[in-house]
């Protein structure tokens, strides 16, 4: 893809001073503001503008382990200490405001139509509380908190700005808009790299047609979310008995009603102490095949009808209110030819959406974001912004939506058949140990010498965008667990003989986790107490294969030589 060019027109170079920057982002949610604080921390001249303002609602709330080591990374890497009050809820809550809910759990529980839920047809990946640092994020205030941080460091912000046009030529970008202002006249701004963080109303992506029609994915949904208050916890209202519960309480974490090929997510805001936030988030998506879009209902009324459905979800909405409009999407999986190109970048959101299912979104814009604006601190000081030169991000994004389709398409795929989805569950849990540990490797080894060596190496893997990307044998573990979730779906296997090949492959697989219970299909329940994290790292360091080994080694080597306390890491 080559991007229009202008004609070269002295109009062009009529921009005046105070309108020409270095890079103009568009968009200035987390993506966009995280991207200009660091740009700006470098010394760059930034515009960050937004077609909305801030505070505003936005989803992409729950929090994993790969998301705060990425946090940490880019506050060490560029110097923003700022950055950190959004890695723990307990910063967030001192730095930011009392809004923000606690992440102890991702957990799921299987429903079906008129029925109560079966307490053994349930899974929870918990931490124990002395690893707690996830967080149920309130994206009101963190994106308005990063806005802020943006400008602080030096970005020119202009909210309620809309842009129309953007030209390319070989020296840089014009970007036209205007005010949302009654009467506004249109402005013209010169950069010399755009980065489109707009999302999926991105310009960019119209202007060159960059979208995939229909979007690439197998995966298929739809969503409808808004935020209540008077949430009845799912432990008081579940009547399971108390052996059947699991170690971590439910409300204390993102909780996932699981139905046939859709899913509720209940993450609420009021799940620890000092939180003064009576807001729980609310949503339900779902496969648009299985379940189109009614003309003849509005949201509320076929969130009501779906409640009806699963009477145990249906008592956590008793006397509870809704207090904000509902947003009611269509499909939500769209996907780009070409994310990069001469001079501009399609960030994250802007580039393609798979699903919130396992709360990836953030994780994959601060990858992406690290990505780039390495890249982009040195274009800026040599003049060199070809597409070449970026040609890591464009894989990396698109690595990222790839695997995560086969990941949540296998999932919705395995929520009919709880033994599948027990199966699944534990290939998807089985990596994010191996997959945060890496980064904190690379962060300790920056803390100790100060080298970016280490976080240059994080991308000389074999598959970007896999979560343990340098991991051979846990790509095969995730392509032959999707291909088998497909044979059931197309019913050439049942749903226990698709069960049994993939704890079969977890059985099978070396680099899979044993200390944690993931090969034993009667621990429904993961929670790594402080022992069994010991001897967790004495495994992946003395007995796991080479790939776990050297990740599990260096983790604990890079400990004891900076002198960082465990708690403080993980």
């Amino acid at each position: 893809m080559v991007a229009k060019k202008t004609d070269g027109s002295p109009e062009t170079a009529r921009v005046p001073e105070d309108m020409t920057f270095d890079v103009v982002i568009l968009g200035s949610g987390l993506a966009g503001s995280v991207t200009g604080a660091i740009l700006a921390r470098h010394g760059a001249k930034v515009l960050l503008v937004d077609a909305a303002a801030h505070p505003r609602f936005a989803i992409g709330e729950s929090m994993t382990p790969q998301l705060v080591e990425w946090i940490h990374i880019l506050a060490e890497r560029h110097d923003i200490p700022e950055l950190k009050s959004l890695a723990s809820v307990e910063a967030s809550t001192r730095d930011i405001g009392p809004t923000f809910g606690t992440k102890a759990h991702f957990g799921f529980m299987k429903h079906e139509v008129g029925k109560e839920p079966d307490p053994r047809e349930a899974t929870q990946l918990a931490l124990p509380k002395i690893f707690h640092q996830n967080s149920h994020m309130f994206r009101q205030d963190s994106d308005a908190f990063m806005f802020h941080v943006a400008i602080k460091y030096g970005c020119t912000p202009r909210q309620n700005w809309r842009a129309n046009e953007v030209e390319f030529d070989d020296d840089g970008v014009t970007v036209v808009g205007r005010s949302a202002a009654p009467g506004a006249q249109p402005e013209r701004y010169r950069a010399k790299y755009l980065v489109d963080a707009s999302g999926f109303r991105s310009p960019l992506a119209d202007k060159f047609d960059l979208r995939d029609k229909p979007a690439r994915f197998k995966h298929h949904s739809r969503s409808m979310f808004t935020h209540y208050v008077g949430i009845k916890r799912f432990d008081d209202v579940s009547g399971h008995p108390q052996d059947l519960r699991p170690p971590a309480d439910w409300h204390t974490g993102t909780m996932h009603h699981l139905i046939e090929r859709g899913w509720f997510w209940i993450i609420p805001f009021d799940n620890h102490e000092k939180s003064r936030n009576p807001l729980c988030s609310v949503g339900l998506t779902m496969d648009e095949r299985t379940y189109p879009k009614p003309d003849d209902l509005t949201p509320e009324q076929e969130f009501q009808l779906f409640l009806d459905r699963y009477p145990a979800v249906k008592r956590q909405f008793d006397g509870a209110t809704r207090v904000r409009e509902w947003i009611s999407t269509d499909r939500l999986q769209y996907s780009s030819k070409q994310t990069i190109g001469d001079r501009w970048c399609l960030m994250s959101h802007a580039a393609g959406f798979l699903d919130p299912l396992f709360s990836r979104g953030l994780s994959n814009t601060m990858e992406v974001v690290d990505a780039l604006t390495s890249r982009l601190v040195s274009a800026l000081e040599d003049g060199d912004f070809s597409a070449e030169r970026f040609e890591y991000v464009e894989r990396v994004e698109q690595g990222l939506l790839q695997y995560n389709d086969d990941l949540v398409n296998s999932s919705f795929i395995a929520f009919s058949h709880f033994r599948l989805w027990n199966a699944v569950f534990r290939v998807w849990g089985s990596f994010i140990t191996p997959g945060t540990m890496r980064l904190t490797r690379a962060r300790l080894r920056h803390f100790r010498d100060h080298d970016e060596r280490h976080f240059d190496e994080l991308e000389n893997v074999a598959h970007p965008g896999l979560w343990w990307p340098q991991s051979d044998s846990f790509k095969r573990l995730l392509e032959a667990t999707a291909e088998t979730c497909e044979k059931y779906e197309a019913g050439a296997l049942t749903g226990d003989e698709a069960a049994d090949i993939v704890f079969g492959l977890l059985q099978e697989s070396p680099v899979v986790n044993p200390v944690f219970g993931w090969k034993d299909e009667k621990r429904r329940f993961i929670y790594p107490s402080t022992l069994t994290m010991a001897r967790f790292l004495y495994w992946a360091s003395v007995q796991a294969p080479a790939e776990m080994n050297s990740v599990g080694r260096d983790f604990l080597l890079g400990i004891v030589k900076a002198g960082v306390k465990v708690r403080k890491l993980l």
